[in-house]
C-alpha cells in the first residue's frame, strides 16, 4: 500500500503541484513571520545589550507609595549621591545621566522622526564611552550640542552647521559639536538623540544638580553584585534602588519580546488564515483525487485491502504532500522574513544590524504546519472513501450523496449559523470589553455554519444569475448546470474566496464608520478652531497660551492642565481648564445641572460621575501634591467622549497647588476661523517650533484617518495571502473539472460547440463561482463590521454605521476578476482536448 501510494502521488503530479502551493503559502506565511519577528526581536535586544555595556550597576530613586490622601514626593538623585557612588569599593567608573525630550528640525524647519522618540540628554566630559563619537568634538556651553549619526545622514547636517531644536521652551540654535554613534533602541526605530554637557542639560531639563539615574562601571575582578551591595551600602535603600546591568538588559528584552509578541500573534493570525483557507482547497482536491480513483481503490478492497488501508493511502500520498509543500514553503518564508526586513527600511523604519535568525522551532513549525494540515484535509475523503463497498465503488452507485447526508448536512449547518447569529447578537448588548469574546465565538460559529450551508446556498444564489447567463447562449446554461452539478464542491471552491472577503468587508466598514464616528467627535465636542499640543505629547509651557493671547488673531483660550490629587482615598486626575472660556471652546452635552466652572464649582463626565455616586450639588475634597486640600461643587454632569473627560476644574483653583504647572493642551479660538493664513501666523507667535504641532479638527481628524487608512492597507495586503489561496482554489478545481468531464467535453465539441464556446463555458463557470463566494462574504462582513460598530458604540458615544458601497462595488469587481483570471489555464486546456481521444476516455 505504501508502494500504491508513492506512485499515486508520482502519477497525479500536475493534479497535485495547486494543492501544494496551496499549503505551502500558508507554511511560508507562518515560518516568514517567525522569520521576521526573531531577527528584529534579536536585533533589538542585541542592540539593547550593548547599551548596558558601560553599565554594570544602575542608580535609580524609588517611587515612593501614596497613603491615604498624603502624596509624597519623588526624590532626587543629587550630585552627593553621585560623589558617594563614586568612591564605593570596585566602582571604576560613575556617570550622571540626565534625560528628557529634545525635538530636532530638518533644515525643512519640520520635527524629524516622531515626537515621542525624540530624545535628548547628557555627555560626560570630554569623553563618554557610551557615545563615540564619529566626528566633530563633546559639547561645551549652551550653544553646542551633539547628534546622532542616523539623524545627522538623513538631515544632511554636519559639524559646525546651525541646528534648530526645542526641549520644552522656546527655539534654540546651537552649533553641532560632533556626531556620535549609538546603540539607543529609539534611534535605531527611527528617533533622533541629542546631548548637551551635564549643566546645560540638567538646565534645559529642569533638575539643576540632579539626576535621572547613575551609571556606575565595576572595576576589572569586581562583580555586578558584589558592586551592588556596596552601592546599597553606601547609599541606603530607602530613597534609592539599584540594579545591575545584567538585570537590566534582561528586562529590556522581556519588554522587547513582549512588544514583539503582539505582531508576531497578528501576523501569525493572517497565516491562519491562508492555511483555514487552504484547508478547503487541500479537502477539495484530495475529494476530487478520491472520486477520480474510486474504480482503482475498489479494485484493492477487492483483491484484500482493508478499509484502514486504503485511508492510510490517502494520507500517506498527503504525507508527502505537506513534506514537500512544508520544504518549499520553510524556504519561501525565509525569503519572506528578510523581504519584510527590507521592507520596514524602505517605508522608513529603522531596524539594528544583525543576521537573519531561523530557529530550529521555526524549522519544526513550518514541517509541522505543512504535514498537519494536509493530513487533516486529506483524512475526510481518504475515510469517505474507504467506506465506499467495492461493488458499488465499481458500478458508481456512491456518485450522489444520500438525502440522509444532505438533511444531516443542512441540519447541522443551520444549527451553527443560528448559534453563531445569537452569540453575536447578544454580545452586541454588552459592554464594550465582556463582548469581545462571544462576539469572537459567534463569528466562528456563523462562518462554519454558512460553510456548511454552502451547498445548499448555492442553487438559489447561483439560479439568481440565470438571466444573465443565458446572454451568453448555450454556453451559459451549460456554465450554470455545472457550477450547480457538485454543490459541495462549489461550496468549498467558493467558501475560500468568501473568507478572505469577509474579512476585508468587515474591517473596512470598521474603520469607514470609525473614521466618521471620529470626525462627528471632533466637530460635536469642539468649539475651538485650533489644538495646540507637543509633537510626543509631553506638557507644554504655560508660556504658549500667554505668547496665543499675545496674537490679534485669538478671542478665547482655555490650557487643559492635568493635576494629580486623591478623592475619596483613592487617586483622581482633575483637569485645570479656563473657567471663562472654556464653555466658548467646548460644546458638552449636559445631562444634570449646568456647565459651570469657576472658583469650587466644577463639572463632571457621566462615568466619573458614576463611580462616585455624584449628580448636581454633590461636594467632594481634593487633596493635592503640596499636602493642602479643597471643597469642590458639582455643578453639572456632562457626556465626555474621547477628546474631553473627567473632572473639569478652574486652573485659578487648582494651578496654586502644583510645583511644575505645565498643559497637555490649549483650545484656541480665532477672529477668522481655520485658515492656512491663521495656522501660520500662531506657529510664527510660537517660534516656529518643531515641538508644538497647531492642529484643527479636520487635522486631527485628518491624523487618526492615516493611522486607520496604513491600518487598513497592512490588513489588506496580509489577506490578500487568503485571496491568492482561493485563487489557487478555483483554478485546482476548474482544472479537476476539466479532467474529469473530458468525455463530456468531447462530445459537446463533435456536436458542434467551438473551442470559443468551451472556453467560454469554463469561464463563466468560474465567473459564477467566485461571485457566490463574493457575494456571501461581503454579506457576512457587512454584518460582522455592524456587530462590531454596536461593541465599540457602547464607548463611544459618536459611532455611526458607514456602509463603504463602492469598496464594497470594488470588492465584488476583485471576485469576479479572480474567477476570471483562475479560469484561463483550465478553460484553454478544456478547448485544446482532441475531441476523439476525450470521448474515449473513462
Amino acid at each position: 500500500m505504501f508502494r500504491t501510494a508513492l506512485r499515486n502521488v508520482l502519477a497525479h503530479k500536475a493534479r497535485l503541484l495547486m494543492t501544494v502551493l496551496a499549503v505551502m503559502l500558508g507554511v511560508a506565511f507562518v515560518s516568514g513571520t517567525l522569520v521576521f519577528t526573531n531577527t528584529i526581536s534579536d536585533a533589538f535586544q542585541n542592540s539593547s545589550a550593548k547599551g548596558f555595556d558601560q553599565v554594570d550597576v544602575a542608580v535609580r530613586a524609588k517611587s515612593q507609595e501614596d497613603k491615604g490622601n498624603t502624596i509624597s514626593e519623588t526624590p532626587e538623585l543629587t550630585q552627593a549621591m553621585l560623589d558617594r557612588s563614586a568612591k564605593v569599593p570596585g566602582a571604576a567608573n560613575t556617570v550622571g545621566v540626565v534625560s528628557g525630550f529634545t525635538a530636532i528640525a530638518g533644515k525643512d524647519g519640520k520635527l524629524i522622526g516622531r515626537g515621542f522618540q525624540s530624545q535628548g540628554g547628557n555627555y560626560w566630559g570630554g569623553k563618554d564611552a557610551r557615545y563615540p563619537l564619529k566626528s566633530g568634538s563633546a559639547p561645551h556651553g549652551a550653544n553646542q550640542v551633539a547628534i546622532d549619526a542616523k539623524t545627522a545622514e538623513r538631515a544632511g547636517y554636519e559639524v559646525g552647521d546651525k541646528v534648530r531644536l526645542s526641549v520644552d521652551g522656546p527655539v534654540l540654535t546651537p552649533t553641532i559639536s560632533g556626531i556620535f554613534t549609538t546603540d539607543d533602541g529609539n534611534v535605531a526605530a527611527g528617533g533622533s538623540l541629542a546631548l548637551y554637557d551635564t549643566a546645560t542639560a540638567q538646565k534645559l531639563f529642569g533638575k539643576p544638580g540632579t539626576y535621572d539615574e547613575i551609571d556606575v562601571k565595576a572595576a576589572a575582578g569586581t562583580s555586578q553584585t558584589a558592586l551592588k551591595a556596596g552601592l546599597d551600602k553606601a547609599l541606603g535603600t530607602k530613597l534609592v534602588e539599584t540594579t545591575t546591568g545584567q538585570k537590566l538588559a534582561a528586562d529590556q528584552a522581556e519588554q522587547i519580546s513582549s512588544s514583539m509578541s503582539g505582531l508576531k500573534q497578528g501576523l501569525l493570525v493572517f497565516a491562519g488564515i491562508a492555511l483555514f483557507v487552504g484547508t478547503f482547497i487541500i479537502a477539495n482536491t484530495f475529494t476530487m483525487l478520491v472520486a477520480q480513483r474510486t474504480k482503482e481503490l475498489a479494485l484493492l478492497r477487492a483483491v484484500g485491502a482493508s478499509r484502514r488501508q486504503v485511508t492510510r493511502s490517502v494520507l500517506i500520498e498527503a504525507f508527502v504532500v505537506g513534506v514537500v509543500a512544508g520544504v518549499t514553503g520553510l524556504v519561501a518564508g525565509i525569503g519572506i522574513g528578510a523581504g519584510l526586513r527590507s521592507l520596514m527600511g524602505t517605508l522608513g523604519g529603522s531596524v539594528p544590524d544583525g543576521p537573519l535568525i531561523i530557529t530550529p522551532g521555526t524549522v519544526a513549525a513550518a514541517l509541522a504546519v505543512g504535514v498537519v494540515i494536509t493530513m487533516l484535509a486529506a483524512w475526510l475523503p481518504g475515510r469517505r472513501a474507504a467506506k465506499i463497498p467495492p461493488v458499488a465503488a465499481m458500478s458508481s452507485v456512491h456518485a450522489k450523496a444520500t438525502t440522509k447526508s444532505l438533511v444531516l448536512r443542512n441540519t447541522l449547518g443551520a444549527l451553527f449559523s443560528a448559534a453563531g447569529i445569537a452569540v453575536v447578537l447578544a454580545a452586541t448588548t454588552m459592554d464594550g470589553s465582556d463582548g469581545q469574546a462571544p462576539m469572537g465565538l459567534g463569528a466562528v460559529l456563523l462562518i462554519i455554519g454558512v460553510f456548511i450551508l454552502t451547498p445548499l446556498l448555492s442553487r438559489p444564489l447561483i439560479a439568481a444569475a440565470a438571466p444573465v447567463l443565458r446572454v451568453f447562449g448555450i454556453s451559459g446554461k451549460l456554465a450554470r448546470q455545472n457550477s450547480v452539478r457538485n454543490p459541495r464542491r462549489t461550496a468549498a471552491t467558493a467558501s475560500a474566496l468568501m473568507i478572505g472577503l469577509t474579512l476585508i468587508t468587515g474591517m473596512t466598514v470598521m474603520a469607514g464608520s470609525l473614521q466618521k464616528s471620529i470626525d462627528k467627535m471632533a466637530s460635536s465636542a469642539i468649539r475651538a478652531d485650533y489644538v495646540v499640543s507637543m509633537a510626543n505629547g509631553n506638557e507644554l509651557s504655560p508660556d504658549v497660551d500667554k505668547k496665543l493671547n499675545a496674537t490679534g488673531e485669538v478671542t478665547a483660550t482655555s490650557p487643559l492642565r492635568n493635576v494629580y490629587s486623591r478623592v475619596d482615598g483613592t487617586g483622581e486626575s482633575l483637569t485645570g481648564v479656563n473657567g471663562a472660556a472654556i464653555a466658548k471652546l467646548t460644546d458638552l452635552k449636559v445631562d444634570n445641572g449646568a456647565f459651570k466652572v469657576g472658583g469650587s464649582q466644577v463639572v463632571v463626565d457621566e462615568d466619573t460621575a458614576k463611580s462616585h455616586g455624584w449628580k448636581e450639588g454633590s461636594s467632594f475634597t481634593a487633596h493635592y501634591e503640596d499636602g493642602k486640600s479643597t471643597p469642590l461643587t458639582v455643578s453639572g454632569v456632562y457626556e465626555g467622549n474621547e477628546l474631553i473627560r473627567g473632572i473639569l476644574v478652574d486652573s485659578a483653583t487648582v494651578t496654586p497647588h502644583m510645583t511644575d504647572p505645565g498643559d497637555m493642551q490649549v483650545l484656541v479660538k480665532t477672529a477668522d476661523g481655520a485658515s492656512g493664513a491663521t495656522k501660520d501666523k500662531l506657529e510664527k507667535a510660537l517660534g516656529t517650533n518643531p515641538a508644538i504641532k497647531v492642529q484643527s479638527k479636520q487635522d486631527l481628524s485628518d491624523d487618526i484617518a492615516k493611522m486607520f487608512t496604513l491600518m487598513l492597507n497592512m490588513l489588506y495586503g496580509l489577506l490578500a495571502m487568503a485571496v491568492i489561496v482561493a485563487v489557487l482554489g478555483v483554478i485546482n478545481t476548474l482544472a479537476m473539472s476539466v479532467f474529469e468531464r473530458s468525455q463530456e467535453i468531447g462530445m459537446l465539441r463533435a456536436i458542434g460547440l467551438d473551442r470559443k464556446g468551451i472556453k467560454r463555458m469554463v469561464r463563466l463557470e468560474s465567473l459564477v463561482i467566485s461571485l457566490f463566494g463574493g457575494v456571501l462574504g461581503i454579506g457576512l462582513g457587512v454584518f460582522f463590521g455592524w456587530a462590531a460598530g454596536e461593541l465599540l458604540g457602547t464607548k463611544m458615544a459618536t459611532y455611526e454605521l458607514v456602509l463603504p458601497w463602492t469598496r464594497m462595488g470594488v470588492f465584488l469587481l476583485l471576485a469576479a476578476a479572480v474567477g476570471v483570471l483562475a479560469a484561463l489555464w483550465p478553460a484553454r486546456r478544456a478547448a485544446r482536448l482532441n475531441m476523439l481521444a476525450a470521448i474515449k476516455s473513462e
